[in-house]
């Protein structure tokens, strides 16, 4: 777009609105976080988003299922063991305190000493035999056995984590090409409105950051959860008492966390969106470094970076230690559970109610069940970040989008290049029309010169022809098919645009030439439109030829370079329409006026539209168009219009005198 023209500045950047009605997860790009996301919401739609990996989360759920029941009987089946060898203990010192007692008389010669519990806890042994010892071969089959459990739970957890990969990168992936075909969707009113290092930030960091959450808490939430459920009912199996009293400290865990999690959760709203401001200025300032430095804005730009970062810092500092209270207090709350469950466990096997088996078993169980509550307990501190990012990715996809195009589309049959302009009116703002009643007819191979001072709507007519902005009223046609009528695409296939503002993009140098071909161009084409716009001259003193690698920034070749070549990328595509939107503000006058010749070779048969300042490169044009304040004021050739001695005329005159002094 032309440094003339003024896209909508006076339009403020909007929160965009998140899904299913909730609140903006920003005020504004530019303020913090107020106001807390719709995390249920945003929740629930990303449910939405692994429905087509459903298969997978059924899979990875069943692989949780049996790694979580194989691993929940692993302390069952060590607590037999513990009873065999105590048992086996036991037996021992019965034959040796009464040789060839059996279990029933060292029983009632244990109540007959007054050692009750020390009885009953015998009475409660089921495989005591006195004089015998440990049977080690029972114990070797009880070990086989938590041994194969163990390796099975690893093999099911290591196939649970398999397929949780498998899923969030699938789903990953077709998020971004969602998000990627929705960036081609939007119109170049939100790009002009919104800072681009913040769309950047949303489409990079915060996929990322939800990737990463998906990960890390999809298989462990699933087996937390069963865990919690599998080792509650061995608890219940071994002792209802026992499982009673290690519940007391959910009901505190879970009031704990909620608190938590509800002071933490602004603030990893306020993180991602202080990332996103940090971003878009590190974009901004790198992108314009060079005019940083020339005006002396570098402690400026550094004073801003520095509120910026130190923004993020207190916004991050904030949100990971309120979350980051959440595991200690749980660790506390689980060491606190474990003491009580241990004296009364003790108690119990003293009275002979439980084996010592059972209690080993059920302390086990006491800390898997109080481990997968800190787990979830942790994991609010991850998913709340996650769900922060993607409630941002979400507004971007709910972002207002263009028109869509009309299917099948209409397209004149050739396209030979008449534009006419039908009492067209747009405003970027309602508040604030640009133009009003705006009537033009080009025929084909006309060139149509637009001049005017800045502001006066040059490129806003070119971008209107071009539907990156749709008309208020009235219409467009080309060769009588209304533009509305046509697809976006088939329309800029038939046009051929250099901007003021160059881009190339990294590659070679005909690679970049051949961007903007249709179909097959031979190496004799190619050639040919780089010497008809004088590229070809300056393309081989450069060490590669054609095969020279240049960026966005163009390092390789200089300003007025990378203009010929965006002119011979331009030229190359052979357009029914040119459009020249200060195409040779970059170069040098000698090379401009060779530039001028080729393109008055190449306009022929061609419509062109030619946005100048420098009323001296337009003055064999067609028709020359005086804008002001989004109106034609005057129109007609180079000598007609110095004789009305109007608007051009006295434009013409102010350069002129200007030169001259």
């Amino acid at each position: 777009m032309s440094a003339d023209e003024k896209t909508p500045e006076a339009e403020p950047v909007v929160p965009m609105r998140p899904p299913r009605g909730g609140p903006g997860p920003m005020g504004s790009m530019g303020m913090p976080a107020e106001k807390p996301m719709d995390f249920r919401g945003s929740l629930r739609r990303f449910a939405g988003t692994l429905r087509p990996e459903r298969a997978g989360v059924v899979l990875l759920t069943v692989a949780g299922v049996v790694s979580v029941a194989l691993t929940v009987l692993g302390p069952w089946l060590l607590g037999r063991a513990t009873n065999v060898i105590f048992e086996g203990v036991v037996g021992a010192m019965i034959g040796r305190t009464a040789p060839g007692a059996s279990k029933e008389q060292a029983i009632v010669a244990l109540r007959e000493q007054g050692q009750t519990q020390v009885a009953d806890m015998l009475a409660a042994m089921e495989n005591v035999v006195p004089g015998q010892g440990i049977d080690f071969d029972r114990l070797g089959t009880t070990l086989g056995w938590v041994a194969l459990v163990y390796a099975g739970a690893f093999l099911f957890g290591w196939l649970q984590a398999r397929i949780t990969t498998g899923v969030v990168q699938r789903t990953m992936r077709s998020l971004r090409a969602e998000v990627e075909a929705k960036l081609h969707r939007i119109p170049l009113s939100y790009v002009d409105s919104h800072k681009r290092g913040e769309i950047l930030s949303r489409v990079t960091n915060d996929i990322d950051n939800v990737a990463q959450t998906t990960n890390q808490t999809l298989s462990q939430l699933v087996t937390s959860l069963l865990t919690v459920v599998g080792v509650l009912a061995m608890m219940f199996w071994i002792s209802p008492l026992l499982a009673l009293v290690a519940l007391v400290t959910v009901p505190l865990s879970v009031v704990l966390t909620m608190q938590i999690a509800k002071r933490s959760q602004p603030q990893f709203i306020a993180q991602w969106a202080a990332t996103g401001r940090l971003n878009a200025h590190i974009e901004e300032s790198f992108t314009g470094h060079t005019l940083v430095k020339v005006y002396g804005h570098q402690e400026a730009a550094e004073a801003k970076f520095a509120t910026e970062n130190e923004a993020l810092y207190g916004s991050s500092f904030k949100a990971q230690f309120v979350s980051g209270i959440i595991q200690p207090a749980m660790g506390f709350l689980s060491n606190l559970n474990y003491v009580v469950v241990a004296v009364v466990g003790g108690l119990r096997v003293a009275s002979g109610s439980l084996s010592l088996g059972d209690v080993q078993a059920f302390i086990q169980y006491s800390r898997q069940f109080t481990q997968p509550l800190m787990q979830v307990a942790s994991m609010m501190n991850l998913l709340q970040s996650g769900i922060a990012s993607a409630e941002r990715v979400y507004a971007l996809l709910d972002a207002p989008e263009q028109t869509a195009d009309p299917a099948p589309g209409a397209l004149p049959q050739p396209v030979r290049g008449r534009v006419v302009f039908e009492d067209v009116q747009f405003s970027y703002t309602p508040d604030a029309p640009l133009i009003s009643g705006l009537s033009l007819t080009a025929e084909p191979g006309q060139t149509i010169a637009i001049v005017g001072p800045t502001g006066a709507g040059k490129t806003t007519l070119v971008n209107l022809l071009m539907r990156f902005y749709e008309v208020d009223g009235g219409r467009i046609l080309l060769d009588g098919v209304d533009t509305q009528q046509m697809t976006r695409s088939e329309l800029r296939s038939s046009v051929g645009m250099v901007l003021q503002d160059t881009w190339l993009f990294k590659g070679a140098i005909e690679e970049n030439l051949r961007y903007g071909a249709r179909g097959e161009v031979s190496e004799t084409e190619l050639v040919a439109a780089a010497q008809a716009t004088h590229v070809d001259p300056f393309v081989r003193t450069l060490p590669d030829g054609y095969d020279t690698v240049v960026d966005e920034e163009g390092a390789s070749v200089s300003a007025g370079e990378k203009q010929l070549l965006t002119l011979a990328r331009a030229f190359l595509a052979d357009p029914a329409i040119l459009v020249l939107d200060e195409a040779t503000s970059s170069v040098d006058t000698r090379t401009e006026v060779l530039v001028q010749e080729a393109m008055s070779r190449l306009r022929q048969g061609r419509t062109s539209f030619v946005i100048a300042h420098r009323l001296s490169t337009i003055r064999d044009a067609d028709v020359i168009l005086v804008m002001e304040h989004g109106d034609i004021v005057e129109q007609g050739s180079h000598t007609e219009l110095l004789e009305q001695g109007g608007a051009y005329a006295r434009l013409y005159a102010s350069q002129f005198a200007a030169a001259a002094q």
